[in-house]
């Protein structure tokens, strides 16, 4: 009477390695699971996306070089083109900062050969110098309203493939577009260190580097994006949903 038990517990037990290796879990590679990442906006929302990036050198003499580079994004705009705006200051330099015009850094900073090639956001400051200050910020500002804000262009155009450069007693800039993003450039006079803030291909770079004293740094991006306050009528709503659904047929 107890043969079909045990009969049916072998087949069960004899099943169960089948079972384990027909639901064995598939390891995805990142650019597998890069693909999955969602990118789906409704239609509508977005009214206009702006991005502002600001790079600036000081010495310790307080002289100042750098540039802004802006661009906004809108319902009408036929071509995003970025526009740069040259720095050239002079301000009064601080208490601590003592070194002499002129001076030459001295530091030595080794390695760092692969940060040319990170993905995402990179923030580097490498400094071997005293009274060094530097900072490097990314901010993404979220916003609700029906109309995008006015966008002034202030500078001068930037086209694809094109640099421009601007030279000072701080130092020498360039700002180029290779056609994917913009680079900033600053090397300091008399070494005293560099500083490069990238934006391409997905990444942003913002990497400073202090050879020599009394140096004032600052990478900062802006990442703008205006919302639409009111929310999409029903029927509209519905049909994105109904698109949604169609990925269903796909796996997601």
């Amino acid at each position: 009477m107890k043969t079909p038990i045990w009969l049916a517990m072998a087949c069960l037990a004899a099943s169960l390695p089948i079972h384990a290796e027909t639901f064995k879990p598939i390891e995805l590679r990142d650019q597998e699971l890069a693909n999955l990442r969602g990118r789906f906006v409704m239609p509508g929302r977005i009214v206009s996306f702006g991005i502002v990036m600001s790079s600036t050198w000081q010495n310790a003499q307080g002289e100042v070089i750098g540039a802004t580079s802006s661009l906004q994004v809108q319902q009408f705009t036929i071509k995003p083109q970025f526009y740069v705006s040259m720095i050239d200051e002079k301000v009064p330099t601080s208490a601590h900062a003592s070194t002499p015009a002129g001076a030459q850094g001295t530091g030595t900073v080794t390695g760092g050969g692969g940060l040319g090639t990170t993905q995402g956001v990179t923030q580097v400051v490498r400094a071997a110098g005293d009274n060094n200050s530097a900072y490097n910020n990314v901010d993404v500002n979220v916003t609700k309203a029906n109309e995008a804000p006015v966008f002034q262009p202030q500078g001068q155009a930037l086209a694809a493939g094109q640099t421009l450069v601007g030279e000072n007693g701080a130092g020498a800039l360039s700002v180029s577009s290779s056609g994917v993003g913009v680079q900033l450039n600053i090397n300091a006079n008399n070494n005293q260190g560099s500083t490069v803030q990238r934006l391409a291909q997905g990444g942003l770079m913002q990497n400073t580097t202090l050879l020599g004293n009394g140096n004032f740094v600052n990478n900062v991006t802006s990442l703008n994006v205006v919302m639409r306050d009111n929310l999409p009528a029903a029927a509209s709503l519905n049909g994105s949903l109904d698109q949604l659904k169609g990925l269903r047929t796909f796996g997601y």
